[in-house]
């Protein structure tokens, strides 16, 4: 073990003390005013907000690369690789380029008592895996969200991946994209791993570069082409990763 993970896991302590006393403290106003204005995005920009503070006290640096390739006003769907429970800074990264980015989370978040209605009031997709029926409406909620001018943000690995080889891909960003006739685009997380492994308590601090690829067109594409385009968006994300 390293030497120094004793004071790397009460950082990490500490920062998660900090981070359930922002969520307690302005969550439920922050709920109320999106209730009463109508405007999530404001939730969603406290959110971001204590995600940064809650990144810069954990000591991860944030590199973003590519966001000129981003087109923020038009709906798309980013997919990440997924390594570590730190790949949430790809939100944080890629927000403030598209306001309407929302994402899918764990049906289990959902219970969490303020985070659940935050993420639910916000606009994001709580997704039940153990639940083939659940699933599929979530997807279906997400496609809505997609024509309706949101993006989302996902890992279509599923869960961590435990090496730096990418999981086989669910399917279900593909249909999403190609029904909703959106583009796809890679974007990759190098360091994440590093700051918080699979299977760790506490973070390390550590830079993390978020790289973001080209988009993957999806006009014209049918439901036979899904294979196709995710094998396209595995290529393109081990390009990014070997960056």
């Amino acid at each position: 073990m390293d030497r120094l993970a004793p004071l790397y896991l009460v950082r990490s302590g500490i920062a998660y003390l900090i981070a359930c006393l922002y969520t307690v403290l302005v969550g439920p106003p922050a709920l109320l005013w999106t209730l009463v204005s109508g405007r999530s995005g404001d939730l969603l920009a406290a959110g971001r907000f204590g995600a940064r503070q809650f990144r810069i006290l954990l000591g991860i640096r944030l590199q973003v690369e590519g966001l000129d390739r981003m087109a923020g006003d038009r709906p798309a769907v980013y997919c990440i690789n997924h390594r570590s429970n730190v790949d949430v800074v790809a939100f944080e990264a890629l927000y403030g380029r598209c306001p309407r980015l929302r994402g899918l989370y764990k049906a289990e978040l959902g219970r969490v008592p303020i985070l659940g209605r935050v993420l639910r009031s916000a606009g994001f997709v709580p997704v039940d895996r153990a639940h083939h029926a659940r699933a599929m409406a979530a997807a279906d909620e997400a496609m809505r969200g997609l024509r309706a001018g949101d993006s989302f943000l996902l890992a279509p690995e599923g869960t961590r991946a435990p090496t730096d080889e990418l999981l086989p891909f669910k399917k279900g960003a593909f249909v999403m994209a190609i029904t909703a006739q959106v583009p796809v685009v890679p974007v990759a997380l190098i360091g994440t791993a590093e700051a918080m492994p699979r299977g760790r308590a506490w973070v390390e601090p550590a830079r993390v570069r978020v790289i973001v690829g080209d988009p993957i067109p999806t006009a014209g594409l049918t439901l036979a082409d899904r294979d196709a385009l995710a094998d396209t968006l595995r290529g393109r994300l081990q390009a990014l990763l070997r960056c």
